[in-house]
């Protein structure tokens, strides 16, 4: 995953490259004493999972189970009620110590309480006439409906085993005016072997890429000659929309979207990995389309550190990059990512007087990637210094590491590793990409 230029800064890098017993009477500060009138289904636990749980946990998204409704639910209960007091669900990693997030999807105190009484008294269902309105979703995506969906043109076979090279298509958008994207969702169709999805615009006048065949999968090996293979390896196109399992949608607020210009294709960069199980993948990408008028864009840069060595057995291997923004902007969310020694990540703004201040800071999970979008997007002027952390477990303590005894370099698949610090800030609509960059003399 890696997308070039960079910004140096003192020799760093800011650069845009491409996881039982009844429990005591108060548990992680949550009262667990019965009451006169225990929780009902209808009335106090549907509305909680409509709102934290349903997004996931309904038919055709990525959780195992739905949720929906009090036949569905009432079989796992006493699971949901262990799950929510010890803050496994909804899956959320950020210190909670360390800024405000407008997409958290953590329960409140009053609510795991709610379901804990509620497991505890029986799992009543209560009266559906208790019940608001359901919620209603849309089929198919958890953005509004969208205005465009784009397909992959070939299905990818993907094998039972072995590494898979970076696949990649061209999918021409064929829009005939440049096109505010407001919200955009990423939806595989083989959601247990795609790795991460990288969906890149490429405007009509980019010679990247521009003798790759369209309609058809293609990788590094299958391309001829120099130039391709390189266009292969570094690009430095604009990103509509990063994937990985568990990532959220992008979703905007009115007057902020990403541009895609009259014209443009899309390339999807996909990584596939196997699982014992022969499979096709044939991914689309949903597009909402701004109805306000747009007086911001987003651009999606990142903090990437691609020279690291992590040592055989260590447990706490700490990596870090340091850049400066070339110009004003707003801050407005995070996207870490790291591979399977993936222990912890931060962002922080470095200060004149030595100090930092922490924007986020995740306990790092694999398999369930998050992004991270500010409550209030913060404004950062230029010249700001920022700073991305990551530590890696290299040990046998990591149950998910393919060889604790072997020094880890960074590189594209899940054996090896990766530090990227993705996140998105919004200019003035009617700032070019390239301009944004040319620091102020």
């Amino acid at each position: 995953m890696r997308i070039i230029p960079t910004l140096r800064d003192t020799n760093r890098t800011l650069s845009f490259r491409i996881g039982s017993a009844r429990l005591a009477v108060l548990l992680n500060g949550v009262a667990l004493a019965g009451h006169a009138n225990p929780p009902t289904f209808y009335k106090d636990v549907l509305p909680i999972l409509e709102q934290h749980c349903q997004s996931c946990h309904r038919p055709g998204e990525i959780a195992p189970m739905p949720l929906m409704n009090y036949r569905q639910v009432r079989p796992y209960a006493r699971a949901i009620r262990e799950n929510v007091l010890q803050r496994k669900m909804p899956p959320w990693f950020a210190d909670p110590g360390v800024g405000q997030f407008a997409n958290d999807p953590s329960l409140s105190t009053e609510e795991v309480g709610t379901i804990a009484k509620w497991a505890d008294g029986g799992a009543l269902a209560g009266s559906a006439k208790d019940s608001g309105p359901p919620r209603r979703w849309t089929t198919g995506w958890n953005i509004a409906k969208p205005d465009s969906v784009l397909t992959m043109p070939a299905a990818v076979q993907i094998p039972t085993a072995g590494d898979v090279e970076y696949t990649y298509e061209i999918v021409p958008t064929r829009f005939s005016h440049d096109t505010w994207v407001q919200s955009s969702e990423f939806r595989p169709s083989s959601r247990d072997h795609v790795h991460h999805a990288v969906i890149y615009v490429r405007p009509p006048g980019s010679q990247w890429l521009r003798e790759a065949p369209v309609g058809r999968a293609f990788s590094f090996s299958s391309l001829q000659g120099e130039k391709l293979k390189r266009d292969a390896k570094w690009t430095d196109s604009d990103v509509l929309l990063v994937y990985a399992p568990g990532s959220s949608p992008d979703e905007w607020q009115d007057g902020i979207a990403k541009l895609v210009p009259a014209g443009s294709d899309l390339v999807f960069q996909m990584h596939y990995t196997t699982n014992g199980r022969r499979a096709e993948d044939q991914s689309s990408i949903g597009l909402a389309f701004s109805r306000a008028p747009v007086s911001q864009r987003v651009l999606t840069l990142q903090l990437t550190n691609d020279h690291f060595v992590i040592p055989p057995g260590v447990d706490d291997y700490r990596v870090e990059v340091r850049g400066s923004l070339p110009n004003d902007a707003t801050l407005l969310s995070f996207f870490p990512h790291m591979h399977l020694r993936g222990k912890r990540f931060e962002y922080n703004i470095l200060k004149a007087d030595g100090t930092k201040e922490t924007l986020l800071r995740v306990n790092y999970n694999f398999f369930w990637q998050l992004s991270y979008k500010l409550l209030h997007p913060r404004e950062l002027p230029a010249g700001t210094r920022l700073q991305a952390v990551a530590w890696f477990d290299n040990s046998r303590n990591n149950r998910h590491n393919p060889d604790p005894d072997s020094a880890v370099r960074w590189g594209e698949q899940t054996s090896d590793e990766m530090m990227v610090g993705f996140f998105d800030v919004a200019v003035p609509a009617g700032t070019d990409k390239w301009r944004f960059f040319q620091r102020p003399q």
